[in-house]
């Protein structure tokens, strides 16, 4: 079982919330860039658990590298060895995907499970006639153009960069010559050259910018009701005669953030998440397995 999210964009929010506040809409009441920090408090409350979870290929030039835009947490880290240009399509299954509806990224489908697409990075198993090759990162450089690393090689991240790591993370144990620090947007190597592979929760944005949040029955409703709490309690101070609307409002907000927090931590929510650290674990545990004969070797 694979866990994913579905997401939407701030925008789309405040749409749902403008339908049903259309006159207050008409009439100029609505601030956008005065709620976005009230979604931002929601995604918050909700907690790390709904982010997504991305990869990424990092260059590191003169002993650094730029972090995504979008980081927020390390899962696990390796520096990538060899690697080979192919101009066709990877075949292999995708281990990782992340279905999002707002996104229409660039990819591929993988052809031996249809229907499995992956972002410009991705981790590959392989088809089975292709025996010769464990798990695969792919990383997309260009129209039909993608990289192929099957070599990997550990890296051990400084204990300084912990509050940048989930707790699982195995680069914070792992014993190996090479090693790196998470700082202010950049990862510090000790090595001057070379590519890292990423696989990090990431921030609730998108690549434009734009906040994302959950998009789900039960947690839509907490969203929407934090929004239109806001927009009253603005009128309020503003002169207008909506203390009836906005004590209704607040109403159902506490029992909109009731459900939506009693949603992210049912059994049945949690049992995901702990499957997806799982999968997650297994994942990260192949390729340290995968170099761990090596692991004090330095990059040939």
């Amino acid at each position: 079982m694979s866990v994913s999210h579905k997401y939407r964009t701030f925008d789309e929010l405040l749409e749902s919330v403008k339908v049903d506040f259309n006159t207050y809409n008409l009439e100029g009441m609505i601030e956008p860039q005065q709620l976005i920090k009230v979604a931002i408090r929601v995604n918050y409350d909700l907690g790390l658990r709904i982010n997504r979870t991305n990869s990424a290929v990092i260059d590191i030039e003169n002993n650094k590298g730029q972090l995504p835009s979008d980081f927020q947490t390390l899962n696990f880290a390796a520096i990538c060895g060899k690697y080979r240009i192919n101009t066709t399509t990877p075949s292999g299954t995708t281990t990782e995907t992340h279905p999002t509806t707002y996104t229409p990224e660039p990819g591929y489908t993988t052809p031996c499970e249809d229907g499995k697409t992956c972002k410009d990075v991705c981790v590959v198993k392989p088809c089975k006639d292709d025996s010769s090759k464990d798990y695969i990162v792919v990383q997309r450089v260009g129209e039909n153009t993608y990289r192929e690393f099957n070599t990997f090689i550990p890296l051990r991240i400084a204990d300084t960069s912990g509050t940048y790591c989930t707790t699982e993370c195995p680069n914070l144990g792992v014993t190996a010559v090479d090693f790196a620090e998470l700082k202010d947007g950049f990862i510090l190597t000790n090595f001057k050259s070379g590519k890292i592979f990423l696989n990090y929760q990431a921030t609730l944005e998108d690549e434009g910018g734009n906040l994302l949040t959950l998009d789900h029955p039960y947690c839509n409703e907490y969203y929407e009701y934090a929004l239109k709490s806001r927009i009253l309690e603005n009128m309020i101070f503003a002169g207008e005669n909506v203390v009836n609307q906005s004590q209704l409002i607040e109403q159902r907000l506490r029992a909109a953030r009731n459900n939506a927090l009693g949603f992210v931590n049912t059994p049945n929510f949690e049992e995901y998440r702990k499957i997806w650290e799982v999968n997650r674990k297994a994942q990260y545990n192949k390729y340290y397995d995968m170099f761990s004969s090596f692991a004090t070797n330095r990059r040939s």
